[in-house]
């Protein structure tokens, strides 16, 4: 299939951060940027329109859930994911490698690719390097992902081997899945493992661009290690990167982790935390997370964020969404994840403002006081 092929233009830069602009024939995404999950297809609870509101630029949605159901062959004959959701605007689709770890029971790993039971209805199901880029193919996204192998930071004298093996074979997929992808419109990332070894980290990148990839993302990460941990591994990582490549970090999500990783060089993420913790009652703020449930927000009639001159953020109370949640009305959880998206989309806006100002480490350092001064 043919079709303009998505070119990243990088823009200022304000000490390793930078900003850019990510451009696909669905549109343009200004980075850094942050992308909300549609696990399904969908936000959770949210519409399009909803995500509009909120100023979101792009989607990610994931490969495995929607292989599982309804799958892709009937996406694609509906007119591809776009058409099928109703979202016009840049969409991303991860490998379904980290899904198929996580959630897969009986998953069986060989060099061929990864046999797993759907979680549905028990079928047996096989992912390889090829199969993926086919169903990425087919769902349409303009972004998409190398299919890896997922090893977790543990900590243990043995993780480093397993590391190196899940790296290695990273790596050997990476170059079945450059192999296989053959639509022009779609950007392809290599995806960046390594464990917790710096030194293997920089191995992955370098051997990452020798294979020919122009966009690049960190996975692994964001799963329970130490902040300085991850601050090494990212600088790592990106220290044997091509400037104009595109960098994404997979699956971080929480405001003053995004700030961090921004000031290393990241342009893209995506991840559940925003709308996951506004189901569960949590608002994000400059002043850090507060969670609704509690009892000292009965009477408060402050709206979410004061300086917010949005609907749901600028003038919803927070004593009205409190009696919402404590009420079991849904309504509660989706104006929780509206007002938390919004405020994501904010402070990437912000992110993007302190940089082309040449400002963002005296902003970055001022914004991290405050939101962790209740830590």
């Amino acid at each position: 299939m043919s079709g303009d092929a998505p070119r990243f233009e990088v823009g200022r830069s304000s000490g390793a951060a930078r900003s850019g602009r990510l451009c696909t024939r669905r549109g343009t995404i200004d980075t850094p940027a942050f992308l909300p999950v549609g696990t399904h297809g969908a936000v959770r609870g949210l519409s399009v329109a909803d995500l509009r509101a909120a100023g979101v630029q792009g989607i990610l949605a994931n490969t495995y859930h929607l292989h599982l159901r309804p799958g892709e062959e009937i996406v694609a004959r509906l007119g591809g994911l776009h058409r099928f959701m109703g979202w016009s605007g840049p969409m991303l689709t991860d490998s379904g490698g980290f899904q198929v770890h996580s959630l897969s029971e009986f998953a069986r790993h060989a060099e061929s690719g990864v046999e797993f039971r759907s979680p549905l209805d028990g079928a047996k199901h096989f992912l390889s390097p090829e199969s993926s880029i086919e169903i990425q193919q087919n769902l349409g996204a303009d972004l998409i992902a190398a299919l890896d192998v997922f090893e977790p930071i543990t900590g243990d004298a043995d993780e480093p081997r397993r590391a190196l093996e899940a790296l290695e074979r990273t790596l050997r997929w990476a170059e079945r899945c450059r192999e296989a992808h053959t639509r022009r419109d779609q950007l392809l990332f290599g995806v960046l493992q390594g464990g917790g070894r710096p030194e293997q980290r920089r191995w992955s990148a370098g051997r990452s661009v020798a294979l020919g990839f122009e966009a690049f993302a960190v996975g692994g990460l964001g799963l329970g290690e130490s902040r300085d941990l991850r601050a090494e591994l990212v600088e790592a990582s990106l220290a044997e990167l091509p400037p104009p490549a595109p960098r994404y970090l997979m699956g971080l999500g929480r405001p003053d982790d995004l700030v961090e990783a921004v000031a290393r060089g990241i342009d893209l993420f995506d991840c559940v935390v925003p709308t996951r913790h506004g189901r569960h009652g949590q608002a994000f703020s400059d002043d850090g997370p507060f969670n609704l449930h509690n009892a000292r927000f009965r009477e408060d009639d402050r709206p979410l964020d004061p300086e917010s001159g949005e609907p749901v953020s600028g003038a919803t109370s927070r004593a009205y969404l409190h009696h919402l949640l404590r009420s079991g009305e849904v309504l509660g959880q989706r104006l929780l994840s509206q007002h938390n998206l919004a405020y994501y989309m904010r402070l990437m806006v912000r992110m993007r403002t302190a940089i082309e100002g040449d400002r963002f480490e005296d902003w970055s350092r001022g914004w991290l006081k405050r939101y962790r001064a209740s830590d």
